[in-house]
């Protein structure tokens, strides 16, 4: 996610945190730079003008605190302009006073909104409100067919009436909410290859009818400044409250986040960063900004290991790591949690530091927290209480049990007596619920 765009602005940057001096010609320089990256990672050109005026102008007319590097300043001036362009604060759904809430999802063909009405259904869900998908995208092949299998999947009803009028499936779907007291009704209409009138024209005539709290867009953050252009047409059409960027966890250079907010007036609300059911976040422009200018995103790492792992397991976890008498069950235990927290690439890249080129360092393949969960398998109870008993023979036994090689139990052996070593230099150091254990099975 940003990767491209984070990776050069780290080498911009980089130039100028490392001066003790910095000179009006080093900022117009090196504002410029910052322009030609955000152009290149398709950034909408007046988005990206705008932007570097703005930070030109507070560079320019700071005073230098004396106990900061000048270079860190502009930095630090850099980074709250990214956060107020991505929308200045986190904004989530605005309930109805009286429900049903009403949301109605608009975007084009191949955004993955269907997917993406599901993810949100999933998530408010979770959140203790009852909601209902409605299929009224009569258009596309297999797109009804497709919500109720997403809906069956996340149990979540879908309400269908097959191929009939659209404004009508949605205007008998929230009576059908109302008689059944659902608290939130999804409306996945449809979308085109590309905008015309004759989509908007009946968008506008679901929107009137229905009269949505929530109209959201639904963006591919792959397409850059199309979907950008996109998103503006629909702002022209419809009331927007909001967007919903997609896709963020693929090779998404990051124009339409730092764009799209800028260009269409509401908040970017919701982006997705991975495939599976649970794969949306909040969309937090602080934190957005972080991951841009490499600075990590530690508050969504905790947040992710927290909705794994609850205090309780947390607080006897370290309780056995202090003790040294923490077992390769309770190491496979861990990777159990870690797959739960998703890609191993996405979680390191939430931690301070970490860029694109110290990640080619690393060999974060998630498949190996599964073979390293088979070579505990692969292991009798006795070995995973007692590691230190593992001689040469045991070794060759649990490589070819578990169809590892002896190298690879040797790495995992070795890893757990660094962890216990750490943990006994650590001694009494409070570690954080749900981040006291290391990135294991990552060799």
């Amino acid at each position: 996610m940003f990767e491209q765009l984070s990776e050069k602005l780290d080498a911009v940057l980089r130039n100028i945190r490392g001066l003790g001096k910095i000179s009006d010609k080093n900022i117009r320089d090196t504002s410029r730079q910052i322009r030609r990256v955000l152009l290149e990672a398709d950034v909408h050109f007046e988005v990206a003008r705008d932007f570097i005026k703005r930070v030109e102008t507070k560079a320019l007319g700071v005073t230098v605190t004396q106990s900061v590097k000048p270079g860190y300043q502009f930095v630090k001036i850099l980074r709250d302009e990214m956060s107020s362009l991505l929308g200045s604060k986190s904004s989530g759904i605005t309930f109805a006073k009286k429900p049903p809430t009403v949301i109605l999802m608009a975007g084009l063909q191949g955004s993955g909104k269907t997917t993406t009405c599901s993810k949100l259904a999933k998530k408010i869900n979770d959140e203790g409100k009852s909601v209902m998908l409605v299929a009224a995208d009569i258009y596309r092949p297999a797109a009804i067919d497709q919500l109720k299998i997403l809906g069956k999947q996340i149990n979540i009803p879908v309400y269908s009436e097959g191929h009939k009028d659209p404004v009508k499936i949605c205007e008998s779907a929230i009576k059908e909410a109302v008689a059944e007291k659902i608290q939130v009704v999804i409306l996945d209409t449809a979308g085109r290859l590309h905008v015309d009138g004759e989509m908007m024209q009946e968008i506008e005539m679901i929107s009137a009818k229905v009269n949505p709290d929530e109209t959201l867009f639904v963006a591919d953050g792959m397409t850059g400044q199309d979907a950008v252009i996109s998103a503006k047409a629909f702002s022209e059409a419809l009331q927007l409250t909001g967007t919903i960027l997609t896709k963020m966890d693929g090779d998404a250079r990051g124009g339409a986040a730092v764009s799209i907010s800028e260009v269409t007036g509401v908040p970017v609300k919701f982006m997705g960063v991975s495939e599976k059911m649970d794969g949306l976040e909040a969309f937090d422009p602080k934190r957005v900004a972080d991951r841009i200018l490499g600075m990590g995103d530690v508050v969504s790492l905790v947040e992710k290991a927290e909705k794994v792992m609850d205090a309780k397991q947390a607080e006897k976890l370290e309780e056995k790591l202090k003790k040294q008498s923490f077992t390769l069950d309770d190491y496979k235990e861990q990777l159990n949690q870690m797959k739960n927290m998703g890609p191993l690439s996405q979680l390191v890249g939430m931690m301070p530091g970490m860029n694109k080129k110290m990640l080619k360092g690393l060999n974060l393949d998630d498949r190996q927290l599964i073979w390293t969960e088979a070579i505990i398998n692969s292991m009798t109870q006795n070995e995973r209480n007692n590691p230190s008993i593992i001689d040469g023979s045991c070794r060759s036994r649990i490589a070819q049990g578990s169809g590892r090689t002896v190298q690879e139990v040797n790495q995992l052996i070795k890893q757990y007596f660094a962890l216990q070593k750490m943990m006994k230099k650590m001694g009494k150091m409070k570690l954080p619920a749900g981040l006291n254990y290391p990135i294991m099975g990552a060799h």
